[in-house]
């Protein structure tokens, strides 16, 4: 059994997307987090070192989104959830990358990609 944390409405600025504006303006991207893993061990120690440490993960994701722009939004959500299995003990990410500007011509509200990601196992 796992527990899970939430994080959500992470704001970046990114410069992704198959446009050539969009690389070279950038846009807003909002990053939603569900982590699973075992709190228990925090809980018992109420120790920072014995949990992941949400405030250095938001870092984490926060500059990924901002390094090295990509043209796809599935490449960014995957690149997120990486960031987030880093931490062994983290058995699994669920990453929501809205791009609530993306260029399209109709009346929306948001786009957004939601991926779930498993740690690995021995190979």
């Amino acid at each position: 059994m796992t527990d899970e944390l939430f994080i959500s409405g992470i704001e970046c600025f990114g410069h992704h997307g198959v446009f050539e504006f969009e690389k070279r303006e950038g846009q807003p991207f909002v990053i939603d987090l569900a982590l699973g893993f075992d709190t228990a061990p925090a809980a018992a120690s109420d120790d920072l070192r014995d949990t992941v440490d949400y405030g250095s993960l938001v870092l984490s994701v926060k500059a990924a989104v901002e390094k090295d722009p990509v043209d796809l939004i599935e490449t960014l959500v995957q690149r997120i959830a990486d960031v987030c299995l880093l931490d062994a003990r983290v058995e699994w990410a669920r990453v929501t990358v809205h791009k609530p500007d993306a260029p399209i011509e109709a009346t929306f509200s948001d786009v957004a990609l939601t991926i779930t990601r498993k740690r690995r196992g021995p190979q």
